[in-house]
């Protein structure tokens, strides 16, 4: 029977009501203690990394979920790791690039409501992450949920109270789980004998995001720019500025860029990403300055890539060469 350990850090699934709302404070063991069941699936133990609700949890947290795994690597053959919905596709995103080429799997989950309540969708995905971590195929960074595996690199909360809350976006799902048969859409990787992740341990959190509105100005562009090593600009459409390659926009851009700090153009739009090549907004802007593009990165994708790749290095052309490089099809041009 296979070995699976799981990794607590809070979220809904551990919470209870603290008299001003809800907050984590169940154990690990007593979360597992409400689904007997995974017993039968596979040898289980526990480690409480932390209890947070994920609005608290960021690059620090990440980057010791990572040191945990790595840690415990050899001893287990998949981890599961219980988290907070809110943040869950971050981190889901962070720990792809954190933990690349896994030969075992590393799956996130979560639930909408509490594992102490009846009506929970707790119980389900918790034996739905433990059935898809202990099947001898299954490898890498996944996010499990309402019978759902998704890639680390492309899910998404797009639903805040529903049981159904993640989408795979731009993406097939690897699989889903009904009746608690595992059915697979996608071919599991074939990972030589022996193979080894890689694993990192540096993030750059001085990534700012900045939406673009109508109408909107410069100046918090080039107010921010001395706080933060990158920007992530979400435009409108498949991709462009206000104003093009010559208005106020651009030049707050052109004053970034000659900092040598990096930005990244992505979309607003949920689904289909960006191609700023389409309209003169956007091709004039591409052409004149050395932009990233995003493409159809989810927008957590981008944001914890870009923290990766920033951690490695901050040589232009190597920040460009490592974000463009596709990490468990996170971008598909």
């Amino acid at each position: 029977m296979r070995r699976i350990l799981m990794l607590a850090t809070g979220g809904t699934i551990a919470s209870k009501e603290s008299g001003q709302g809800l907050s984590p404070a169940i154990s690990s063991e007593e979360i597992l203690s409400c689904v007997p069941a995974i017993g039968d699936l596979c040898r289980v133990e526990a480690v409480q990394l932390m209890n947070l609700d994920s609005t608290n949890i960021g690059p620090d947290h990440w980057l010791k979920i990572a040191g945990a795994v790595r840690e415990r690597y050899d001893g287990y053959d998949g981890f599961v790791i219980t988290h907070g919905t809110d943040t869950m596709a971050y981190t889901a995103a962070a720990l792809s690039y954190l933990i690349q080429d896994s030969p075992k799997p590393i799956v996130i989950t979560g639930s909408q409501k509490s594992i102490a309540l009846n009506d929970t969708d707790a119980r389900r995905n918790l034996y739905d992450s433990f059935l898809y971590a202990a099947d001898k195929q299954s490898h890498d960074v996944s996010l499990v949920f309402d019978g759902r595996v998704i890639l680390g690199t492309r899910a998404r909360k797009e639903r805040s109270k529903s049981f159904n809350a993640f989408s795979c976006v731009d993406y097939p799902e690897r699989a889903v789980i009904r009746d608690g048969k595992l059915i697979r859409y996608l071919a599991p990787q074939a990972y030589a004998y022996g193979a080894e992740p890689v694993f990192y341990d540096r993030l750059e959190d001085r990534v700012l995001l900045l939406t673009l509105i109508p109408g909107m100005g410069a100046e918090a562009l080039r107010l921010l720019k001395g706080s933060y090593q990158a920007v992530i600009l979400q435009s409108f459409g498949v991709g462009g500025l206000p104003g093009g390659g010559s208005g106020p926009l651009a030049q707050a851009v052109a004053e970034w860029l000659a900092e040598g700090k990096t930005i990244v153009m992505m979309t607003q739009v949920p689904y289909e990403g960006s191609d700023m090549s389409v309209y003169q907004v956007g091709q004039q802007v591409k052409e004149k300055f050395s932009l990233i593009e995003a493409y159809n990165m989810t927008l957590e994708a981008a944001t914890a890539k870009l923290m990766w790749v920033l951690g490695q290095t901050r040589d232009p052309e190597q920040v460009r060469e490592l974000f463009c490089r596709p990490v468990q099809f996170d971008v598909i041009r």
